[in-house]
């Protein structure tokens, strides 16, 4: 959420934003909204303040004996009343809307984020590593982790329906290996490592901006006002909600979740195989810093960096790409995608993402400190996928396949899988 007076500062800006960021939001109508609400607002202190006068007025006409002006006053002090109750309904009204218009507001875009409509238009900032070439026929994930008995997808779809799918055996650990490494890493390098509540209260998914605009990615739960989360990034920022924080040095936290998304919209897209599932596993870095964007900046640098050690220590080749203003959330001020070689595409595909969000998300959660003077400001959050998995079990099983059918294990995973080298038959 951003500040009204930012808003009424900046129409123009933040109705190029919402087009940018494909929003359907008119800005010019909230400000419709806003003066209205200013107006009855102050229509509202304007007839207290009389109400309160004539209330005050009548001891002093009753002292008097001047019992007309009493039975006039009265019936003044009546209509205000009234008018009071109608204004304060015609008020109720016009704040709901107010509301409902400021959660859809866009967050700013940083001036290095690339324009564009769709992912196409991403940027690429670098590359490290080539794609992996082969000298035989490579096969895909599916392929390869059926034949070892890594996966099973039929039995998947028979239990849960489209994109269920079950790990099995060394896939199962694999898919924790990665987990715990990216564990063992950030707490390593100060991160609070948490375990987190699944399941939130709606407030948690509109405090952290994944509502309005994402509520039919999201899983409900049947008579509840509840919902199950699509990362962790929502209850490690609500952890500090309506709190004031000390933020001298940055708030790092980290957790390893299971997520739920319902992928409205990707129908025939990714269908087959693990790129995209309705449930699967995220170590998520959240920080929580003080409102300055050199600050920011800085934080970002770092939880990049810390994904992108996270690829080079299961040795794949990935590039990072600058994610354009149609492919950016409403929430996000700047984005960072991880993209990792994924041979059976034949391209790079997204296995991390980094983001700022400057104060958005603090200003709806309540987030803040008291800064050098004592005032209290909102602070600026960021997060990153450390790693995603099954998704990164593609590159992992598919790079470092080998002609006889065999996979390598990265050396950082071997002692998380009981110290075995490769996976075989």
């Amino acid at each position: 959420m951003l500040d009204i007076q930012f808003i009424r500062d900046n129409p123009e800006l933040l109705q190029q934003v919402a087009r940018l960021k494909g929003i359907d939001i008119s800005i010019e109508e909230l400000l419709s909204v806003d003066k209205q609400k200013l107006r009855l607002l102050h229509q509202t202190e304007q007839l207290r303040q009389q109400r309160n006068r004539l209330s005050k007025l009548i001891p002093q006409l009753d002292a008097e004996n001047q019992a007309d002006e009493i039975v006039q006053t009265k019936e003044e002090v009546r209509q205000i009343n009234v008018e009071l109750q109608q204004i304060e309904s015609r008020r109720t009204v016009i704040e709901h809307a107010f509301e409902a218009l400021m959660l859809l507001v866009p967050n700013v875009v940083s001036p290095d984020t690339p324009i564009g409509a769709t992912d196409a238009d991403n940027v690429e900032v670098r590359r490290v590593g080539e794609p992996t070439s082969f000298d035989f026929a490579p096969k895909d994930h599916v392929a390869l982790a059926e034949t070892l008995n890594l996966i099973d997808i039929q039995r998947g779809i028979k239990v849960a329906g489209t994109r269920g799918y079950f790990l099995r055996d060394a896939g199962l650990l694999l898919h924790r290996a990665v987990q715990q490494l990216a564990l063992d890493l950030l707490s390593a390098r100060g991160f609070t490592i948490m375990d987190v509540p699944l399941i939130v209260r709606e407030e948690a998914l509109l405090h952290t901006g994944f509502f309005p605009t994402g509520r039919d990615q999201t899983y409900k739960l049947e008579n509840e006002q509840k919902w199950l989360v699509g990362t962790s990034e929502v209850p490690l920022v609500s952890y500090y909600s309506n709190e004031i924080v000390n933020v001298a040095e940055p708030i790092r936290l980290a957790a390893a979740s299971y997520s739920f998304r319902r992928e409205v919209g990707s129908a025939g897209r990714d269908v087959r195989g693990l790129y995209r599932v309705h449930q699967f596993a995220k170590v998520e870095q959240v920080v929580i810093c003080r409102n300055d964007r050199d600050v920011s900046e800085q934080v970002f640098a770092e939880i990049t960096k810390n994904a992108e050690d996270l690829v080079q220590l299961l040795e794949l080749p990935y590039r990072i790409v600058a994610v354009c203003t149609g492919d950016l959330s409403q929430k996000n001020y700047k984005q960072y995608d991880i993209e990792t070689w994924m041979p059976s595409r034949k391209n790079y595909g997204e296995t991390h993402s980094s983001s700022i969000l400057l104060d958005f998300q603090a200003r709806r959660s309540n987030i803040r400190y008291r800064d050098a003077s004592g005032r209290l400001q909102f602070c600026h959050t960021l997060n990153n996928t450390a790693v995603a998995t099954p998704r990164i079990l593609i590159p992992l099983l598919e790079n470092h396949q080998r002609a006889d059918g065999s996979i390598h294990i990265p050396k950082a995973l071997r002692p998380y899988m009981n110290g075995r080298e490769e996976l075989r038959q």
